[in-house]
């Protein structure tokens, strides 16, 4: 491995989750609270909801976490409803979103202070497929003075797992690809494209990656 010289990172399940896929952890939260809904049928929910999310220019660029989820879980719950006799959405949307919200305040609070500890010896860039509204996600989570350049694939049309977006990452920290480390939770999203595009690449919970962490805290030890 060469020599690390900067960090691009992925935000969603990376810095927001530790590494757990969004589907699986909205689908803990139903769990948690009791929403009446088969695993079958939460997926095929998430699915359309992300589909509707992305080929829609529902979420604005002034739209907060909190609000980008409750448009989400909303959006999910509308599809359950249609599926699912009395499906009572308002009894359990609110309570979906509160579970969350406070989970993602949290781990972003702990990916915060890694990052701080890492900024001071390495410059850093945001890699993401969001919404258009990252900009303000970050400055939510207290992350907004963090990165030294964003790049969103909203924003730049280019998204994971095409390599393209981690290039644009690579020519922003002004780098050679080898001397970058992209730190992503997805293996196919993140990895693979980062590998394409020259990246070295860590890979939050997986395997194959040239180094393999389950928190994010551990980029801090030798």
């Amino acid at each position: 491995m060469s020599k690390i010289k900067g960090y691009i990172f992925d935000y969603g399940g990376t810095l927001d989750t530790r590494g757990c896929h969004w589907g699986r952890k909205i689908h803990e939260a139903y769990e948690s609270i009791g929403v009446p809904i088969s695993e079958a049928l939460f997926r095929d929910a998430y699915v359309y909801a992300e589909r509707t999310l992305g080929r829609n220019p529902i979420i604005q660029p002034d739209y907060t976490f909190e609000k980008t989820l409750s448009v989400k879980i909303r959006i999910e719950m509308e599809y359950i409803a249609q599926n699912v006799k009395d499906f009572h959405m308002e009894a359990w949307h609110d309570q979906v979103v509160s579970l969350l919200y406070a989970d993602v305040r949290k781990e972003t609070s702990k990916s915060r202070e890694v990052l701080l500890q890492l900024k001071q010896q390495y410059p850093l860039v945001l890699v993401s497929n969001f919404y258009g509204n990252i900009s303000t996600v970050l400055k939510e989570m207290g992350m907004d003075s963090l990165f030294d350049n964003i790049i969103e694939s909203a924003v730049v049309g280019v998204r994971k797992p095409d390599p393209k977006i981690f290039t644009l990452g690579v020519e922003a920290l002004q780098m050679a690809p080898e001397e970058v480390t992209v730190v992503g939770d997805s293996y196919d999203k993140d990895i693979v494209p980062a590998k394409q595009a020259g990246c070295q690449t860590v890979w939050l919970k997986g395997k194959a990656a040239d180094r393999i962490i389950s928190q994010l805290d551990e980029l801090l030890k030798p």
